[in-house]
């Protein structure tokens, strides 16, 4: 089985945040896939069952927080006998332009604690990794800017950028991860700043 994790805060304080845009895409890719959320408490996460031209796909929101998504994401891959290469993570990047995503097959967190959570909690950075560009308020804290609520221009690119990475997740698991990386790596939204990191 397929697992689709988006990381994020739950709650309604952090919605419609750059923070919870992991949410934001697995949301997405259920209303597309008609798939009902459920609690699955015991491992602190709502799930959905969904398909995909591989076979079935699981699609996980961590209820624990940001900081301790691993704690709920590695228990789940391992009780439906996934390996990490089943695995596509899906996340914010404040290093990215707004607008902007970046598919990797593996790599260090970054900086991001969920991200970090997960690779400790599997014992590798060897899983995939959807990253969605949210920018850096250079007036201000990163804390305060990704944990902000979305508007005006800012929610108008990351919107976009929520509806690509739903195409791109959907094109991963159909057509595999090279052909997501060729599709989708360098996608910008309309009006974004290209993406200059290397």
């Amino acid at each position: 089985m397929k697992m689709i994790a988006g990381l994020g805060n739950p709650g309604t304080a952090y919605a419609n945040t750059p923070h919870n845009v992991g949410f934001d895409v697995v949301d997405l890719l259920a209303e597309r896939a008609a798939a009902g959320w459920k609690n699955s408490s015991g491992f602190h996460a709502r799930v959905a069952r969904a398909a995909c031209a591989g076979g079935p796909l699981l699609l996980v929101k961590p209820q624990t927080f940001m900081n301790l998504s691993g704690t709920s994401v590695a228990p789940l891959l391992r009780y439906y006998g996934g390996s990490p290469a089943d695995l596509t993570v899906i996340l914010d990047d404040a290093d990215l332009p707004p607008g902007t995503l970046r598919i990797r097959t593996s790599g260090g967190s970054g900086g991001h604690r969920g991200l970090a959570s997960v690779i400790e909690a599997l014992g590798t950075e060897g899983f995939p990794r959807v990253r969605l560009g949210v920018g850096r308020d250079a007036r201000g804290d990163l804390v305060d800017h990704v944990l902000s609520r979305l508007d005006g221009e800012r929610m108008r690119l990351v919107r976009a950028t929520i509806e690509a990475a739903a195409d791109a997740v959907q094109c991963l698991t159909d057509n595999g991860l090279n052909e997501a990386m060729n599709r989708f790596n360098g996608w910008r939204a309309d009006g974004a700043l290209p993406d200059d990191r290397k």
